[in-house]
């Protein structure tokens, strides 16, 4: 399976999400129902949640969030539960995304018990980890990286078929336009992997986990990140807000899993 997944931040408002929701659904519908290998995912802010449902509900596209809080209900304002993002239909959701490490001071510690609160929920949690340049010019890149999973994972028991996808998306490359190489790529898919593996079975690592690469992801790039049998689909951010763009990159996914 490979995964293409739109995350469009706070670039919207509801109208224009309504609006780009509608058309990758006509520009992916009938090559999404004949290639399901492929799952393509968009992730629009909130309060676009209902509206984007009801347009990519019984289509080959699915919905996710950008955010969730731990907690099913209390007294958290501005948060939102993973049981009311599964009212609405999501059925994945970021955690951890960098952009809420620097600004909002986003901890492990809560990626953690977001990604559980998910799971609880039956929803797929998006792990997003990946170094900042500072620890990448200093030799903590590793590190740095192999912690964020192993705090995020902590006390995870994955039940039946749930799964979990790992988004690496080295900090400094988010915003630049300049992706790292795939083959720099997949060095760190492997030590994701690696440090999956100290932490589940081989068999659940293979079946029940996805790495899948973010950071200046486009059409022009993606064929080489997906040559890399290790990277398994993209976390995608302003290309996903061009439709012809992002239904091209689905196309690439595609043909990706076919060879």
């Amino acid at each position: 399976m490979k995964y293409l997944i739109g995350n469009w931040k706070m670039q919207l408002n509801e109208s224009e999400s309504e609006a780009l929701a509608a058309e990758v659904v006509r520009l992916w519908a009938a090559q999404g129902a004949t290639k399901t290998d492929v799952t393509v995912v968009l992730c629009p802010s909130h309060m676009a949640l209902e509206e984007v449902g009801k347009i990519t509900r019984g289509t080959p596209v699915a919905m996710g969030a950008q955010d969730t809080f731990w907690e099913d209900k209390g007294a958290f304002t501005g948060e939102i539960s993973a049981k009311t993002l599964k009212e609405l239909g999501c059925e994945y959701c970021l955690v951890g995304h960098s952009e809420r490490r620097q600004f909002l001071a986003e901890t492990d510690e809560m990626v953690n018990k977001k990604v559980q609160a998910l799971l609880r929920h039956g929803l797929v949690p998006i792990v997003c980890v990946g170094e900042t340049l500072d620890e990448r010019n200093s030799g903590r890149r590793d590190s740095v990286v192999i912690s964020q999973v192993r705090v995020a994972m902590n006390g995870v028991r994955l039940v039946g078929a749930q799964r979990v996808i790992i988004a690496y998306e080295p900090r400094w490359v988010i915003g630049s336009g300049n992706a790292v190489a795939p083959e720099s790529a997949a060095e760190m898919h492997h030590l994701i992997i690696s440090t999956l593996q100290e932490l589940f079975a081989a068999d659940i690592v293979d079946r029940q986990f996805s790495v899948i690469y973010g950071g200046a992801a486009d059409s022009k790039n993606l064929a080489g990140f997906l040559a890399m049998d290790v990277i398994r689909g993209s976390l995608v951010g302003g290309a996903a807000l061009k439709p012809l763009e992002f239904a091209a990159m689905a196309e690439i996914a595609a043909d990706a899993v076919i060879k």
